[in-house]
């Protein structure tokens, strides 16, 4: 195996970033929307009627996406029971029918008559779902100083702080960036860019994303900082910088609903995941009752399921078992490769260059497609990774 490195006083494995994130992600809900691009992982996944998923759930966006491809079955997979709770609840919407009760809870970000809208759910839900969000739903009250979803949860808290970070050049930089979101060109896009760029990347943002406390509520482990201070020479910061400015300039920013939500606190009906489209809502609900949740780590869920399973999603999680974890990564591939099936493809991400941190002995039994990632890669709408594959199990 090609090991990392993983020293323990590393600026990346502080004790207070450390502690910082495990009490973050204990406690919170961390995600409150996927940040992976659900268009390239369907054509990377190619899935079909027999596919049956394991995926980590993230904030479900992309469970949800998959489904519209019809498998036979997604297992969602998280640690954090929150990050099921809160895809349970978009299934509940789903399945009440209402297109705009869901829209302004998940597309608006905020529902005035919120507590209604739960009781008439409460048939949807389960009984620790129901609890969870009658106490938790003032996420989605549109009052406040952070009147949407998406600047709650830890992921919203730092978007919305990184806005106060450029609180005296807000008005101007906000502007320009709803410009960049309606660009018409790359060309048009590489303009506004070019203006607003002087006034986002001032020496006070780059050291805000050097702070542990905004690396946390990212959801970036202290693993994963280690990982691209090494293989990126402009550390983290020069890191989101760099990717940020290739997302804005060389990938058309018209359906960029990511960033948008970040920017803006909200989606619209032309820029946003596919179920929160009105075309796609007769699909979701005929087939929600395929996805199944499951709060657990991904190797107890393999140990507590076994099967043959066509198709892993992995995002990036295996970046924070590659530093701090060794034993923890080969035994999840071990249990991955003894459930699956010649052909079962398996699709992930990492911060750094390359997934030279599986083991040699598993990479033996994969074949790698870089052939199909690479391109794939420099057209990511989130664009934040540095490197994606997919491999097929022979």
């Amino acid at each position: 195996m090609r090991d990392r490195p993983h020293p323990t006083d590393a600026p990346g494995d502080s004790g207070a970033h450390q502690w910082l994130f495990r009490t973050l992600h204990g406690n919170q809900l961390v995600y409150n929307a996927t940040w992976e691009d659900p268009r390239i992982d369907r054509e990377l996944l190619g899935l079909g009627p027999d596919s049956e998923v394991v995926a980590i759930t993230s904030a479900g966006c992309n469970i949800l996406d998959m489904l519209l491809d019809r498998p036979r079955a997604i297992h969602a997979v998280d640690i954090n029971p929150r990050q099921n709770l809160l895809l349970e609840l978009k299934m509940a919407l789903i399945r009440a029918g209402d297109f705009w009760d869901l829209f302004q809870f998940f597309g608006i970000g905020s529902h005035p008559e919120r507590y209604d809208v739960l009781d008439r759910l409460r048939p949807h839900l389960s009984p620790e779902a129901l609890e969870h969000w009658r106490a938790h739903l003032s996420m989605f009250s549109p009052r406040g100083l952070r009147p949407s979803f998406y600047w709650r949860g830890t992921a919203g808290l730092a978007a919305s702080l990184i806005w106060l970070a450029t609180a005296a050049l807000r008005v101007r930089v906000k502007g320009l960036a709803l410009a960049q979101f309606d660009a018409r060109t790359l060309e048009e896009q590489r303009e506004i860019f070019s203006c607003a760029e002087p006034y986002i990347w001032t020496p006070w943002m780059e050291g805000i994303f050097r702070h542990p406390a905004l690396v946390s509520l990212l959801g970036v482990p202290p693993a994963q900082v280690r990982l691209i201070d090494a293989s990126h020479p402009g550390g983290l910061s020069g890191y989101v910088r760099d990717k940020f400015r290739h997302v804005m300039t060389e990938v058309p920013t018209r359906d960029n609903y990511f960033w948008r939500v970040y920017t803006t606190g909200s989606y619209t009906l032309d820029c946003c995941p596919n179920y929160l489209r009105r075309e796609h809502q007769q699909t979701l609900a005929e087939h929600v009752s395929r996805i199944r949740c499951h709060t657990t780590s991904f190797s107890q869920f393999l140990r507590d399921h076994p099967g043959s399973y066509s198709h892993y999603v992995l995002l990036d999680h295996q970046d924070w078992l590659a530093w701090k974890d060794l034993v923890g990564l080969r035994e999840e591939w071990d249990l991955i490769l003894a459930n699956s099936r010649p052909g079962t493809r398996i699709l992930l991400r990492s911060a750094g260059l390359d997934c030279g941190f599986i083991p040699d002995a598993i990479q033996t039994r994969l074949q790698f497609r870089p052939d199909l990632t690479e391109p794939l890669h420099r057209r990511d709408r989130v664009g934040t990774y540095g490197s994606l594959h997919l491999a097929e199990v022979l």
